[in-house]
């Protein structure tokens, strides 16, 4: 190897060096990482107690939403006429802006569709402030952020009184989770519980008839369906309802599936039990 090589690889690896040190200061700084070409870009960190929300049915409808304290709107011009907002009655600071000014700050995978605004995550409620309730959907450990938003998005569309979900194992709100959900997470009461056995023992006691979708229950869901009060459990795809859940709902039932495949997304098994479940309860037209 000649001297003028091992300069060369010498040079290189310094180069990296210096770079990754830069890249580390500018991530202590808050700022982006530079990338290479064609690689997405991260954006920034939020600031601590704050998140990130984006697109325009999401953004549109936490802008109406008087629980959410918001703290700074990212707006383009065209993304304005389409939310259909006045400026001037924006209930928040505002920024009318590039696209590129957004993509800074959540990276350039976020679908934003030209608007972003930066909240606090909703306050989740306690079950014992539930009241009045008839159709509860209850999450064990169902963890992806696409799913739960799905399942908020057709909560919403069936007028779930809550959606009940656990304090670990489940996904904390994000802008993820939100666009998914399309403005539904403003709209249905969420309800985080530390022991999920325990709760469902309290929502029994309150009348509620308590069913965990499972593909070997004994019964179809329709045959399950009883009482005037419903709570639809829902586990994690792949793993299922946990033994202990399993053990605790009043019924296990099966959504029947006739065709070659025999399971469906989390998101959808809850869309097709909430249809089911409002049928029941003389909500929707048979």
């Amino acid at each position: 190897m000649t001297d003028e090589t091992a300069g060369t690889r010498k040079d290189t690896h310094y180069a990296k060096l210096r770079r990754s040190h830069r890249d580390a200061k500018r991530a202590g700084a808050g700022e982006p990482a530079r990338r290479a070409k064609g690689e997405p870009s991260q954006g920034r960190a939020p600031a601590p107690g704050k998140i990130w929300l984006y697109g325009l049915h999401t953004v549109g409808e936490a802008l109406k939403n008087p629980r959410r304290r918001l703290h700074r709107l990212l707006v383009t011009r065209n993304a304005l006429a389409r939310l259909g907002i006045e400026e001037s009655a924006l209930p928040c600071p505002h920024e009318i802006v590039e696209p590129k000014t957004i993509v800074a700050e959540l990276g350039s995978e976020a679908v934003h569709q030209g608007v972003a605004v930066e909240t606090e995550p909703l306050t989740a409620q306690k079950l014992g402030e539930l009241t009045g309730a008839r159709l509860v959907l209850v999450l064990d450990q169902v963890t992806d952020p696409h799913n739960v938003g799905a399942i908020l998005r057709s909560a919403t569309a069936f007028a779930a009184d809550a959606v009940v979900t656990t304090t670990r194992h489940s996904p904390q709100e994000s802008g993820v989770l939100a666009k998914a959900a399309s403005g539904a997470l403003e709209h249905v009461t969420q309800i985080e519980v530390r022991n999920l056995a325990e709760a469902l023992a309290e929502l029994a006691e309150h009348g509620f008839t308590t069913i965990g979708l499972d593909s070997e229950g004994p019964e179809t869901f329709e045959e399950s369906l009883g009482g005037e009060k419903l709570a639809i459990v829902l586990g994690a795809e792949g793993k299922g309802l946990r033994q202990k859940t399993r053990g605790t709902v009043t019924k296990l039932a099966r959504l029947p599936m006739p065709g070659a495949i025999h399971s469906l997304n989390v998101s959808n098994a809850a869309a097709i039990a909430l249809y089911a479940a409002r049928r029941h309860l003389g909500d929707v037209e048979g």
